[in-house]
């Protein structure tokens, strides 16, 4: 699976550790953030929200203090369905009841150790259908309106 993985500043040192995570779980991470300047939460949520709904990956995971506003900042975009979690159980959920592609958290409520087990939860999970499929097209639908 092909992801893309991006922090502000507060999710520095986390970030670095997901991602070398996700590679050694065989998976093929990008590190989209950028390093040389201080850049804000909404530029990089948006960066990364626009670079899965055009295809170039397939799920995202975004990191700042809470994984609040980065997971605004990501469901701007259209066609987005970025969720926030704190634990493995909603990481899951939001697989496979909510088909998100993008999960997000905060380095200040989770240890790096709770991360990587989100992380699993999220990218061994997949999104059912069945009746959550009409849900996620009246989801679709207000972005459309």
């Amino acid at each position: 699976m092909k992801l893309c993985i991006a922090s502000d500043y507060t999710g520095d040192e986390m970030r670095i550790a997901v991602t070398d995570y996700v590679r050694s779980l065989g998976h093929e991470a990008t590190d989209i953030t950028r390093t040389d300047i201080r850049e804000e939460y909404p530029l990089i949520g948006e960066r990364a929200g626009r670079a899965v709904a055009a295809g170039e990956y397939d799920l995202g995971i975004l990191i700042c203090g809470t994984g609040i506003g980065i997971s605004l900042a990501a469901n701007r975009v259209k066609g987005i369905r970025a969720a926030v979690v704190s634990e493995p159980y909603s990481a899951k959920m939001s697989r496979t009841h909510n088909n998100a592609n993008i999960i997000a958290f905060g380095s200040r409520v989770v240890g790096v150790e709770m991360s990587k087990m989100i992380v699993d939860a999220f990218l061994s999970s997949s999104f059912e259908g069945g009746r959550h499929e009409e849900r996620i097209a009246l989801l679709e639908g207000i972005d459309r309106n």
